[in-house]
């Protein structure tokens, strides 16, 4: 079934992923604090699941639609709409749980706030690099993956290489994901590290599992 195809590997990598993160964590003070009367340990299990909930809610609809018009048979001239929005809550919660997290989490590690203000900063900048460049050249509606909605109008259309795409094919993955790590920096937390090291990792188990095999369909070839 093309729905499923590359996803036993997807399965493979998640899964290493999370004994990894299970070993990372096993240290006595890794879980140190609360917030709002949660424990720092909740708040870290929201911040994994969180992209794992996002990442098949798009595998599913990304390839129901790509292969069966799923969405678009439902809903219409609405259903990328109605995609896409709960595509915007999903990758907003991703951020928010790491925030929430290293609130929680707070002053795990020691780091000079000359270096954590710094190098916050430095990670920041390719962030709005990025977003300026979503915006005047690739399009979000693109980012968020219209081209499975209408493939016969993307097939024909050149990959960017304007902006930040200049320099990689994929900027998203590359410096999207460092507003990621600023929080577990800014707050020198542990657990907020951990997070936003398995929530990077993971964009790459999607990419080469689910986009990129998506992307031959669609352009065919990369």
């Amino acid at each position: 079934m093309k729905v499923w195809r590359d996803q036993f590997w997807h399965i493979v990598w998640l899964t290493l992923l999370l004994i990894g993160v299970s070993i990372l964590s096993k240290t006595s003070d890794f879980f140190k604090g609360d917030l709002w009367s949660i424990n720092t340990k909740n708040w870290f299990l929201l911040a994994i699941l969180v992209p794992i909930l996002h990442q098949i809610y798009v595998l599913i609809c990304w390839r129901t639609q790509l292969y069966y018009k799923s969405i678009s048979n439902l809903f219409g001239e609405k259903g990328f709409k109605l995609y896409k929005a709960i595509f915007t809550i999903l990758i907003l919660l991703r951020p928010v749980s790491i925030s929430l997290l290293a609130v929680s989490n707070t002053f795990t590690f020691q780091l000079n706030p000359f270096f954590s203000y710094g190098f916050s900063a430095a990670l920041f900048i390719p962030v709005v690099y990025l977003a300026y460049s979503l915006r005047k050249y690739f399009g979000f509606n693109r980012a968020f993956g219209i081209d499975h909605f209408y493939p016969e109008i993307y097939e024909n259309k050149p990959f960017v290489n304007e902006g930040i795409f200049k320099y990689t094919n994929n900027a998203m993955y590359v410096f999207g994901f460092f507003l990621l790590w600023i929080p577990g920096i800014l707050l020198q937390s542990k657990a907020a590290l951990l997070a936003a090291l398995f929530s990077h990792c993971y964009i790459w188990v999607h990419y080469y599992f689910t986009e990129l095999p998506d992307m031959k369909e669609i352009y065919g070839g990369t």
